[in-house]
């Protein structure tokens, strides 16, 4: 079964997507911001994780910059989600970018995509 890590500062997303994902087959682990994110993916490693770009404490962005930089973590694929419209790019060829609002439907189908 696929693992994945969803990170949001929105309780609401996180709730709602944990169980759309769990009702798909796939285990979902929750962060609420970039840093409880990386101690989960330090000792859970997920198949692929969902993050929110702007977040307190820890952006997503500043997730994807911390997993590159781990020899050992760079390899997950990352799906990055934002409202804005410009996104810094980032040197992870592993990272996808949607655009929020994202439905469920987007969402599972980049997860079918970019699964392992």
């Amino acid at each position: 079964m696929k693992t994945i890590l969803v990170v949001d500062d929105e309780f609401d997303i996180l709730t709602v997507w944990r169980l759309l994902l769990e009702r798909h087959g796939y285990t979902v682990l929750t962060a609420s911001n970039g840093a409880v994110a990386l101690e989960l993916v330090r000792t859970s490693r997920p198949d692929i994780i969902v993050s929110d770009c702007m977040m307190p404490v820890m952006s997503g962005t500043e997730l994807c910059a911390a997993l590159n930089a781990d020899a050992d973590l760079r390899e997950i694929p990352i799906i990055l989600c934002s409202a804005a419209a410009d996104l810094p790019a980032q040197p992870n060829p592993h990272i996808a970018y949607a655009r929020k609002p994202l439905s469920f439907d987007q969402l599972l189908s980049m997860l079918v995509r970019m699964g392992p």
